[in-house]
């Protein structure tokens, strides 16, 4: 197999009006929030801008990437960073000349910036989350004020990168995640309230990674505060889709609490089935306080869900600030469930056309279309 898929020795992309040599985790193929976004980032630019050509370098594929649109090409996963950057420099010798370098990940941002520099290439450098928050080592500050684009995926994470950054705020944007059109409004999936024994319950569902890494999601504090709402909805139920090695840390949490029957582990739930899910729940709570954006509640919304989310991080813009959704502190956690519970039966549909308008494929694609212009502009 050659080096890149489809890809001859000069490429077929010679005469387009930009070229975007994109080094990413994941994208086509992956799995996850990041590699989502990297798809949604890609394909709504090879859509808005037909003449835009896309080469793109993953460091892991999961699955099978499928058909890519016509502009778009993906070379093979290397997921040990020497041969990663050994195909990286091979591919950018073999197919070049590129208009502009997309790091797709903080963790890429040395290796791309030091191809920038040895190619004489602009960077549009994207941040998602707590990886961005914390001050890095001198190499990565270097790195990251070499860019001349950068796109958060909230206010929290802009702020945060700009408190060690040494980078004008002008050149800092947000640019939010967006949302699958298979996230709609619809009715309870019987098949769901079957299996996990749902009838007749209130149900509180959380989606997301069980991770020791990820502990900042708030699961604890949901089973914290269970005992708490018992007490005015016996029949509530608390539905934990997600896996990982902290479950057992989980498990062993509502066992001690004796909260065996109002708390389901439901494992990884597959990508067809989880819309349902959402439209299954009462009430979406996720309390996080290290979310970067939080996709989770975009999707919990978009099907009409009614959200609960932390203040301390990201999540604030998803829910635009409590417009959209409940936003709750910690101590008044309990409180702001039960109120949400109470005003849950309103109209999905409103919740979710919010969503749309707000985090939709058009407001998205829109604005990433103005931003790749401004590149393009100091090229």
């Amino acid at each position: 197999m050659s080096l890149t898929q489809k890809l001859g020795k000069k490429g077929r992309f010679a005469k387009a009006s930009m070229r975007m040599f994109a080094l990413v985790t994941d994208a086509f193929g992956g799995e996850g929030g990041i590699s989502q976004y990297n798809r949604d980032f890609l394909i709504a630019l090879s859509k808005t801008h037909a003449d835009y050509q896309f080469t793109v370098i993953p460091r892991v594929t999961t699955k099978n990437i499928g058909d890519l649109p016509q502009n778009i090409e993906q070379t093979r996963p290397r997921q040990s960073i020497l041969c990663y950057a050994f195909d990286a420099l091979i591919t950018l010798k073999q197919m070049g000349p590129f208009d502009v370098i997309f790091c797709g990940h903080l963790h890429l941002l040395p290796l791309s910036a030091l191809l920038a520099k040895l190619f004489r290439m602009p960077m549009w450098l994207q941040i998602h989350g707590i990886e961005a928050w914390k001050k890095p080592s001198p190499i990565f500050r270097w790195a990251a004020e070499q860019a001349i684009q950068v796109t958060a995926v909230s206010r929290h994470t802009r702020r945060k990168f700009l408190s060690w950054a040494n980078i004008h705020p002008s050149r800092v944007r947000v640019l939010p995640n967006t949302i699958q059109k298979r996230f709609t409004p619809g009715p309870k999936a019987e098949y769901l309230i079957e299996r996990y024994g749902l009838q007749g319950k209130k149900v509180l569902l959380t989606v997301g990674r069980l991770s020791a890494e990820e502990r900042y999601k708030g699961h604890e504090k949901i089973i914290e505060v269970l005992p708490i709402l018992l007490q005015k909805y016996p029949d509530l139920i608390y539905l934990i889709a997600g896996d990982g090695e902290d479950r057992p840390r989980l498990e062993s949490m509502v066992n001690d609490k004796s909260l065996e029957r109002a708390v389901q582990f439901v494992g990884k739930v597959k990508d067809e089935e989880l819309p349902h899910l959402y439209r299954t729940a009462d009430l979406f709570v996720m309390p996080s306080s290290g979310e970067g954006f939080g996709i989770v509640f975009l999707e919990a919304m978009a099907c009409g869900t009614p959200v609960v989310a932390g203040t301390t991080d990201g999540s604030m813009d998803p829910l635009h600030d409590g417009k959209i959704g409940a936003v709750s502190s910690d101590k008044k956690l309990a409180e702001s469930i039960e109120n949400a519970l109470i005003s849950a039966p309103q109209d999905r549909h409103t919740v979710s056309h919010l969503v749309q308008q707000y985090f939709g494929k058009n407001a998205f694609t829109n604005h990433l279309s103005q931003l790749s212009l401004m590149i393009m502009d100091n090229r």
